[in-house]
């Protein structure tokens, strides 16, 4: 997929909006990009295309938030997780499920889930408000 360019918040919400009108239950979508990057802003605008009326923000301290659509959404943040490793095989349990679509932020690097993921997303600085948001079908 080509990559896009956004210049503001605005831009970067409609972006995951486009994206979720793709998404199916049970979709896990991975999103990487540095701190400040924009993957909650992102997963926001995922979120209100999918019909979630909530507010959305980071669940970095939770791990996750669960929001009602008119599919349920998923929204985990793995930051401050080095590895999944040390942690109960359950933790993620009740996020990705196969009636929900999930969004999945993480800093970067090898897979962190021990399932497929249906894409990848990265967002990329690009000085100021402009951010390259590059998509592209996960590898299994």
């Amino acid at each position: 997929m080509t990559p896009e360019r956004s210049s503001s918040a605005a831009q970067t919400e409609a972006i995951g909006a486009r994206l979720a009108a793709a998404l199916r239950r049970g979709d896990v979508v991975l999103v990487s990009g540095e701190l400040g990057a924009g993957k909650t802003t992102l997963i926001r605008g995922a979120c209100r295309g999918l019909g979630v009326t909530d507010p959305v923000t980071s669940p970095t301290f939770t791990i996750g938030r669960r929001y009602e659509g008119r599919v349920p959404v998923s929204h985990l943040d793995l930051f401050r997780l080095e590895d999944l490793g040390g942690e109960d095989p359950g933790l993620l349990d009740d996020y990705l499920t196969s009636d929900a679509i999930a969004f999945v932020e993480w800093p970067g690097g090898p897979d962190p889930l021990d399932r497929p993921a249906a894409l990848r997303v990265e967002l990329t600085h690009q000085g100021g408000d402009r951010r390259l948001v590059t998509v592209s079908a996960a590898t299994q």
